[in-house]
């Protein structure tokens, strides 16, 4: 089952964030927020079994 673990305010943003936790390993899946053709914002999600790390990546690299 995957989890969303953070959401971006636009794709550019999700996309980096998602880079960041792909350099670390985890799977990553982005989704849009909403309507797929009207949505500004995007899921990210990971496997739940990785959810706990990729909070703990995020945490480390977006804290800063």
């Amino acid at each position: 089952m995957w989890t969303v673990i953070y959401i971006a305010r636009n794709l550019a943003a999700g996309q980096r964030v998602r880079q960041v936790l792909e350099r670390e390993g985890l799977l990553v899946r982005m989704r849009p927020v909403g309507e797929p053709r009207n949505a500004e914002a995007v899921e990210l999600l990971v496997p739940e079994a990785e959810a706990e790390e990729a909070h703990e990546v995020l945490a480390e690299t977006l804290g800063r």
